[in-house]
């Protein structure tokens, strides 16, 4: 078990522009060979958007992107041509194949606050594809074929008890709330790099969320 503390994150965005990013991995100007990626992740970048906010049109490839909102919502759109609103309890994925362009911007009047989460697919290239999964269940996992990976979103009540997947890599992320895992006390934003997963339980010490990905 690798912990990662959410005051260890990059700090990047611009503020000035109403944009605050907390990068997990090596990403943009912030270079770290030793930190490039785990498993199938590259990047877990934490994005807080105020009012009016976002990201300006710009490229994608190679990559798959899956955006978890945590409150607010986010106004995505991109250049296969679909508008789209994703708001809490949303999962939604890009597939940027060969090559995409997107915007996304925060045109409401309260802030954004979202989990972006970048995957390496096993094969590059192809068309690029866009799905939405409304009000995903914590019994339905999300499945990334195309990078061998599964997300399993878990809500916990104080002390519940949740097991994580066993499994060659397993990338777990806090949304909210305070969490035990493997003797470590985790918190919002902290994050947990486990290999070769067995037996392992999060125990909630108070109210939680949980964001848990699945890996070969």
């Amino acid at each position: 078990m690798d912990v990662r503390r959410a005051d260890e994150r990059y700090r990047g965005g611009d503020p000035a522009a109403g944009i605050d990013s907390r990068h997990a991995f090596s990403f943009g100007p912030h270079y770290d060979p030793g930190n490039l990626r785990f498993g199938a992740v590259l990047a877990c970048n934490e994005e807080r958007l105020a009012p009016g906010a976002g990201f300006d049109e710009h490229p994608h490839s190679h990559t798959e992107i899956v955006t978890w909102v945590v409150e607010g919502e986010l106004t995505h759109r991109d250049s296969t041509g679909r508008p789209t609103r994703v708001g809490p309890g949303d999962v939604q994925r890009l597939s940027a194949g060969s090559g995409v362009r997107h915007v996304e911007r925060n045109d409401s009047d309260s802030p954004l606050t979202f989990v972006q989460m970048w995957l390496s697919p096993r094969r590059p290239g192809g068309d690029p594809a866009y799905e939405i999964v409304h009000g995903i269940a914590d019994s339905t996992p999300y499945a990334v074929p195309e990078a061998g990976a599964m997300l399993h979103v878990r809500r916990l009540t104080p002390g519940e008890r949740t097991a994580v997947p066993d499994a060659p890599h397993v990338y777990v992320h806090v949304v909210r709330g305070e969490v035990r895992l493997g003797g470590a006390e985790l918190g919002p934003g902290d994050a947990v790099r486990i290999t070769d997963a067995r037996g392992l339980a999060a125990e909630a010490a108070t109210g939680a969320e949980l964001l848990l990905w699945e890996m070969a």
